[in-house]
Protein backbone atom coordinates (compact mmCIF):
# COMPACT_ATOMS: atom_id res chain seq x y z
CA UNK A 1 0.00 0.00 0.00
CA UNK A 2 1.00 3.42 -0.54
CA UNK A 3 1.33 6.65 1.66
CA UNK A 4 -1.63 8.10 0.08
CA UNK A 5 -3.64 4.43 0.85
CA UNK A 6 -2.56 4.55 4.59
CA UNK A 7 -4.29 8.22 4.62
CA UNK A 8 -7.11 7.50 3.05
CA UNK A 9 -7.82 4.23 5.16
CA UNK A 10 -7.15 6.68 7.89
CA UNK A 11 -10.38 9.08 6.18
CA UNK A 12 -12.50 6.08 6.49
CA UNK A 13 -11.79 4.87 9.68
CA UNK A 14 -12.41 8.73 11.08
CA UNK A 15 -16.40 8.68 9.09
CA UNK A 16 -16.72 5.21 10.73
CA UNK A 17 -16.08 6.48 14.10
CA UNK A 18 -18.68 9.42 13.38
CA UNK A 19 -21.28 6.60 11.26
CA UNK A 20 -23.44 7.12 14.92
CA UNK A 21 -24.10 10.83 14.09
CA UNK A 22 -21.38 12.27 16.89
CA UNK A 23 -19.51 14.55 15.62
CA UNK A 24 -17.91 15.27 18.21
CA UNK A 25 -14.51 17.51 17.58
CA UNK A 26 -12.74 15.82 20.77
CA UNK A 27 -13.24 12.07 19.42
CA UNK A 28 -11.78 13.42 16.21
CA UNK A 29 -8.46 14.60 18.08
CA UNK A 30 -8.35 11.54 19.73
CA UNK A 31 -8.46 9.78 16.46
CA UNK A 32 -5.82 12.20 14.83
CA UNK A 33 -3.65 11.46 18.13
CA UNK A 34 -3.89 8.41 17.64
CA UNK A 35 -2.39 8.09 14.28
CA UNK A 36 0.18 10.84 14.74
CA UNK A 37 1.72 8.98 17.54
CA UNK A 38 1.45 5.84 15.31
CA UNK A 39 3.94 8.47 12.63
CA UNK A 40 1.17 8.82 10.35
CA UNK A 41 2.05 12.61 8.30
CA UNK A 42 -0.83 15.16 8.00
CA UNK A 43 -2.54 12.80 10.54
CA UNK A 44 -4.93 16.05 11.80
CA UNK A 45 -5.05 17.40 7.84
CA UNK A 46 -6.51 13.96 7.04
CA UNK A 47 -9.06 13.61 10.23
CA UNK A 48 -10.30 17.19 9.41
CA UNK A 49 -11.11 16.74 5.76
CA UNK A 50 -12.98 13.17 6.59
CA UNK A 51 -14.56 14.92 9.38
CA UNK A 52 -15.76 17.81 7.71
CA UNK A 53 -17.38 16.53 4.07
CA UNK A 54 -15.17 14.44 2.33
CA UNK A 55 -17.24 11.53 1.93
CA UNK A 56 -17.12 7.72 1.22
CA UNK A 57 -17.32 7.43 -2.68
CA UNK A 58 -14.58 10.31 -2.98
CA UNK A 59 -12.33 8.53 -0.14
CA UNK A 60 -12.84 5.00 -1.39
CA UNK A 61 -11.86 6.07 -5.25
CA UNK A 62 -8.50 7.19 -4.24
CA UNK A 63 -7.40 3.46 -3.02
CA UNK A 64 -4.79 1.81 -5.17
CA UNK A 65 -5.71 -1.76 -4.71
CA UNK A 66 -7.49 -4.78 -3.63
CA UNK A 67 -5.36 -5.11 -0.49
CA UNK A 68 -5.80 -1.24 0.76
CA UNK A 69 -9.56 -1.45 -0.04
CA UNK A 70 -10.43 -4.50 1.94
CA UNK A 71 -8.29 -3.13 4.74
CA UNK A 72 -10.27 0.10 4.70
CA UNK A 73 -13.38 -2.32 4.87
CA UNK A 74 -11.96 -3.88 7.80
CA UNK A 75 -10.90 -1.33 9.78
CA UNK A 76 -13.67 0.77 9.49
CA UNK A 77 -16.04 -2.96 10.42
CA UNK A 78 -13.28 -2.60 13.60
CA UNK A 79 -14.61 0.87 14.59
CA UNK A 80 -18.11 0.30 13.42
CA UNK A 81 -17.88 -2.72 16.39
CA UNK A 82 -15.76 -1.08 18.82
CA UNK A 83 -18.32 -1.37 21.13
CA UNK A 84 -19.40 -4.92 20.45
CA UNK A 85 -22.68 -4.06 18.53
CA UNK A 86 -23.33 -3.08 15.14
CA UNK A 87 -26.24 -0.10 15.38
CA UNK A 88 -28.39 0.68 12.39
CA UNK A 89 -26.71 4.19 11.54
CA UNK A 90 -23.21 1.99 11.14
CA UNK A 91 -25.00 -1.10 9.64
CA UNK A 92 -25.82 2.02 6.78
CA UNK A 93 -22.56 3.39 6.06
CA UNK A 94 -21.00 -0.23 6.12
CA UNK A 95 -23.28 -0.98 3.04
CA UNK A 96 -22.76 2.23 1.56
CA UNK A 97 -18.17 1.99 2.23
CA UNK A 98 -18.59 -2.03 0.26
CA UNK A 99 -20.97 -0.44 -2.52
CA UNK A 100 -17.74 2.74 -2.94
CA UNK A 101 -15.17 -0.36 -2.69
CA UNK A 102 -16.61 -2.78 -4.99
CA UNK A 103 -16.57 -5.40 -2.55
CA UNK A 104 -19.76 -8.16 -3.24
CA UNK A 105 -22.34 -8.54 -1.37
CA UNK A 106 -21.80 -11.79 0.41
CA UNK A 107 -17.92 -11.14 1.34
CA UNK A 108 -18.93 -8.10 3.04
CA UNK A 109 -22.35 -9.66 4.49
CA UNK A 110 -19.90 -12.56 6.07
CA UNK A 111 -17.53 -10.11 7.91
CA UNK A 112 -19.93 -8.41 8.95
CA UNK A 113 -21.75 -11.62 10.42
CA UNK A 114 -18.71 -12.90 11.69
CA UNK A 115 -18.67 -9.94 13.71
CA UNK A 116 -21.42 -9.43 15.34
CA UNK A 117 -21.01 -13.64 16.38
CA UNK A 118 -18.30 -11.51 18.55
CA UNK A 119 -20.70 -9.13 19.63
CA UNK A 120 -22.79 -11.86 20.89
CA UNK A 121 -20.00 -13.41 22.81
CA UNK A 122 -20.76 -10.29 25.33
CA UNK A 123 -24.73 -11.83 26.40
CA UNK A 124 -23.46 -15.33 26.63
CA UNK A 125 -23.08 -16.83 30.42
CA UNK A 126 -21.00 -19.53 31.92
CA UNK A 127 -21.77 -21.14 35.46
CA UNK A 128 -19.29 -19.11 37.77
CA UNK A 129 -17.32 -20.44 40.37
CA UNK A 130 -18.90 -20.35 43.73
CA UNK A 131 -15.57 -20.35 45.13
CA UNK A 132 -12.83 -16.93 45.84
CA UNK A 133 -9.71 -18.95 44.59
CA UNK A 134 -11.84 -20.20 41.86
CA UNK A 135 -13.18 -17.10 40.70
CA UNK A 136 -9.53 -15.93 41.50
CA UNK A 137 -8.66 -18.80 38.54
CA UNK A 138 -11.43 -17.46 36.14
CA UNK A 139 -10.08 -14.30 35.93
CA UNK A 140 -6.65 -15.15 35.44
CA UNK A 141 -7.73 -17.90 32.71
CA UNK A 142 -10.34 -15.59 30.77
CA UNK A 143 -7.12 -13.04 30.77
CA UNK A 144 -5.13 -15.17 29.12
CA UNK A 145 -7.61 -16.40 26.31
CA UNK A 146 -8.37 -12.75 25.37
CA UNK A 147 -5.04 -12.05 25.47
CA UNK A 148 -4.42 -15.55 23.37
CA UNK A 149 -6.90 -13.33 20.70
CA UNK A 150 -3.73 -10.75 20.05
CA UNK A 151 -1.30 -13.56 18.88
CA UNK A 152 -3.81 -14.90 16.42
CA UNK A 153 -2.58 -14.13 12.66
CA UNK A 154 -6.55 -12.75 11.72
CA UNK A 155 -6.47 -9.04 11.99
CA UNK A 156 -9.97 -8.84 13.26
CA UNK A 157 -9.43 -11.56 15.52
CA UNK A 158 -8.90 -9.05 18.49
CA UNK A 159 -12.40 -7.26 17.80
CA UNK A 160 -13.06 -10.16 20.25
CA UNK A 161 -11.59 -9.07 23.10
CA UNK A 162 -13.89 -6.00 24.37
CA UNK A 163 -17.69 -7.87 24.39
CA UNK A 164 -15.35 -10.54 26.09
CA UNK A 165 -14.20 -8.55 28.67
CA UNK A 166 -17.93 -6.72 29.21
CA UNK A 167 -19.06 -10.57 29.03
CA UNK A 168 -16.59 -11.08 32.07
CA UNK A 169 -17.78 -8.16 34.48
CA UNK A 170 -21.91 -9.08 33.83
CA UNK A 171 -21.18 -12.75 34.95
CA UNK A 172 -19.42 -11.09 38.04
CA UNK A 173 -22.19 -8.81 38.30
CA UNK A 174 -24.72 -11.31 38.18
CA UNK A 175 -22.62 -13.85 40.47
CA UNK A 176 -23.01 -11.01 42.99
CA UNK A 177 -26.35 -11.25 42.92
CA UNK A 178 -27.14 -8.18 40.76
CA UNK A 179 -28.29 -8.00 37.07
CA UNK A 180 -25.75 -5.55 35.44
CA UNK A 181 -27.38 -3.49 32.39
CA UNK A 182 -25.22 -3.44 29.32
CA UNK A 183 -24.96 0.41 29.38
CA UNK A 184 -23.86 0.23 33.48
CA UNK A 185 -21.25 -2.48 32.77
CA UNK A 186 -20.30 -0.19 29.51
CA UNK A 187 -19.76 3.06 31.97
CA UNK A 188 -17.99 1.01 34.63
CA UNK A 189 -15.21 -0.13 31.89
CA UNK A 190 -14.78 3.27 30.48
CA UNK A 191 -14.42 3.91 34.02
CA UNK A 192 -11.07 2.06 33.67
CA UNK A 193 -10.19 3.76 29.82
CA UNK A 194 -11.55 0.39 28.22
CA UNK A 195 -13.42 0.50 25.22
CA UNK A 196 -12.75 4.83 23.86
CA UNK A 197 -13.03 4.45 20.02
CA UNK A 198 -9.78 5.86 19.94
CA UNK A 199 -8.00 2.55 21.74
CA UNK A 200 -9.82 0.58 19.26
CA UNK A 201 -8.67 2.33 16.25
CA UNK A 202 -4.87 2.06 17.30
CA UNK A 203 -5.33 -1.56 17.68
CA UNK A 204 -6.68 -1.94 14.45
CA UNK A 205 -4.06 0.70 12.74
CA UNK A 206 -1.63 -1.54 14.39
CA UNK A 207 -2.99 -4.68 13.13
CA UNK A 208 -3.81 -3.57 9.95
CA UNK A 209 -1.45 -1.10 8.61
CA UNK A 210 1.73 -2.42 10.56
CA UNK A 211 3.35 -4.39 7.69
CA UNK A 212 2.99 -1.58 5.22
CA UNK A 213 6.36 -1.01 3.01
CA UNK A 214 8.19 1.96 3.40
CA UNK A 215 8.29 2.01 7.29
CA UNK A 216 5.37 4.88 7.26
CA UNK A 217 4.87 3.31 10.79
CA UNK A 218 8.68 4.16 11.47
CA UNK A 219 8.01 4.30 15.74
CA UNK A 220 5.30 1.60 16.22
CA UNK A 221 6.06 -2.10 17.29
CA UNK A 222 6.01 -4.78 14.96
CA UNK A 223 6.55 -8.15 14.32
CA UNK A 224 6.68 -10.71 17.48
CA UNK A 225 7.51 -7.86 19.87
CA UNK A 226 4.27 -5.88 18.59
CA UNK A 227 2.31 -9.34 19.33
CA UNK A 228 3.57 -10.18 23.10
CA UNK A 229 2.80 -6.64 23.83
CA UNK A 230 -0.54 -6.17 22.55
CA UNK A 231 -0.73 -10.18 24.58
CA UNK A 232 0.81 -7.76 27.78
CA UNK A 233 -2.02 -4.92 27.61
CA UNK A 234 -4.77 -7.56 26.60
CA UNK A 235 -3.48 -9.98 29.61
CA UNK A 236 -3.21 -7.15 32.10
CA UNK A 237 -6.70 -4.69 31.35
CA UNK A 238 -8.95 -8.34 31.59
CA UNK A 239 -7.07 -9.29 34.92
CA UNK A 240 -7.56 -6.44 36.37
CA UNK A 241 -10.79 -5.39 35.15
CA UNK A 242 -11.85 -8.61 36.78
CA UNK A 243 -10.56 -7.63 39.89
CA UNK A 244 -11.49 -4.36 40.25
CA UNK A 245 -15.45 -5.11 39.01
CA UNK A 246 -15.17 -8.33 41.88
CA UNK A 247 -14.15 -5.57 44.33
CA UNK A 248 -16.90 -2.69 43.04
CA UNK A 249 -20.01 -5.50 43.18
CA UNK A 250 -18.80 -7.47 46.44
CA UNK A 251 -19.77 -3.52 47.91
CA UNK A 252 -22.25 -3.02 46.63
CA UNK A 253 -21.22 -0.53 43.90
CA UNK A 254 -20.40 1.72 46.53
CA UNK A 255 -16.63 2.73 45.44
CA UNK A 256 -15.86 6.14 43.26
CA UNK A 257 -14.75 6.71 40.45
CA UNK A 258 -11.17 7.27 41.83
CA UNK A 259 -10.98 4.30 44.17
CA UNK A 260 -11.57 2.21 40.92
CA UNK A 261 -9.30 3.71 39.36
CA UNK A 262 -6.80 3.46 41.77
CA UNK A 263 -7.86 -0.60 42.36
CA UNK A 264 -7.70 -1.23 38.04
CA UNK A 265 -4.25 0.08 38.45
CA UNK A 266 -3.08 -1.63 41.11
CA UNK A 267 -4.16 -4.87 39.52
CA UNK A 268 -2.70 -3.68 36.28
CA UNK A 269 0.44 -3.91 37.93
CA UNK A 270 0.02 -7.10 39.36
CA UNK A 271 -0.68 -8.41 36.02
CA UNK A 272 2.48 -6.81 34.59
CA UNK A 273 4.62 -8.92 36.87
CA UNK A 274 2.70 -12.04 36.40
CA UNK A 275 2.84 -12.22 32.19
CA UNK A 276 6.26 -13.14 31.95
CA UNK A 277 4.91 -15.94 33.86
CA UNK A 278 2.37 -17.21 31.76
CA UNK A 279 3.39 -15.73 28.19
CA UNK A 280 4.43 -19.48 26.85
CA UNK A 281 0.54 -20.52 28.09
CA UNK A 282 -0.78 -17.52 25.95
CA UNK A 283 1.13 -18.36 22.78
CA UNK A 284 -0.07 -21.78 22.94
CA UNK A 285 -3.66 -21.25 23.59
CA UNK A 286 -2.96 -19.20 19.92
CA UNK A 287 -0.67 -21.97 18.84
CA UNK A 288 -3.05 -24.82 19.75
CA UNK A 289 -6.82 -23.18 18.32
CA UNK A 290 -8.13 -20.98 15.25
CA UNK A 291 -10.67 -17.67 16.80
CA UNK A 292 -13.48 -20.34 17.12
CA UNK A 293 -11.77 -22.75 18.92
CA UNK A 294 -10.71 -19.79 21.60
CA UNK A 295 -14.23 -18.54 21.35
CA UNK A 296 -15.29 -21.50 22.53
CA UNK A 297 -12.84 -22.04 25.60
CA UNK A 298 -13.97 -18.32 26.64
CA UNK A 299 -17.54 -19.02 26.47
CA UNK A 300 -17.21 -22.00 28.91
Amino acid sequence: MTQQDVETILGIVTLAALADGNRDAAEQEKIASVAARLGLTDADDVVRRAGTGEGVTALAAKLSSDEAKQTAFDSALAICHADGTLGTAELAFMQSLREALGIDAATGDAKIGELSAIGAGAAIESAMPESEDALDAYILEQAMLTAALEFLPDRLANLGILPLQLRLVRSIGMRSGQQPGMAQIKDLAATFGIGAAAQIMETVVRRTLGGVAGGIFGGMLGGAAGVAAGGAVTFASTYALGHAARQYYAQNRSLTASDLRSLFARFQGEANTMFPRVQERVASLARDNDFNGLMRMVRG
